[in-house]
């Protein structure tokens, strides 16, 4: 059975994601690297994936949500993502829980 390739994938993002997490997550490195790890998507699939929060604060997974896949010039259900796809943004509303809580009396335990 033949795949299409993605040309395009977007991925939506709650809109609460701090200024920080939408700082990393928008670099090329971090849409690289979703170039490299998504393989074959589907609209509507949601996968969580880590975001560094930086030097204070505790682990950040984001849920990101296949929005748009476009594949031989037009929209598809589903396609396989290269290194060639482009890979998108946008924002969805939702809060992402998170934060600076690692150094406070309120952080994580063991």
């Amino acid at each position: 059975m033949d795949h299409l390739t993605a040309s395009r994938v977007v991925l939506s993002y709650p809109d609460g994601l701090s200024e920080w997490a939408r700082d990393q997550v928008e670099t090329d490195r971090y849409r690289g690297y979703f170039a490299r790890v998504l393989d074959e998507v589907a609209v509507g699939n949601r996968r969580e994936e880590f975001v560094d929060v930086g030097c204070c604060g505790d682990g950040l997974d984001v849920p990101f949500r296949v929005e748009r896949i476009e594949a031989d010039g037009g929209p598809a259900e589903t396609a396989v993502v290269t290194a060639d796809t482009e890979i998108a943004y946008r924002t969805r509303p939702g809060d992402v829980d998170g934060g600076w809580r690692v150094q406070s009396s309120d952080g994580p335990r063991a």
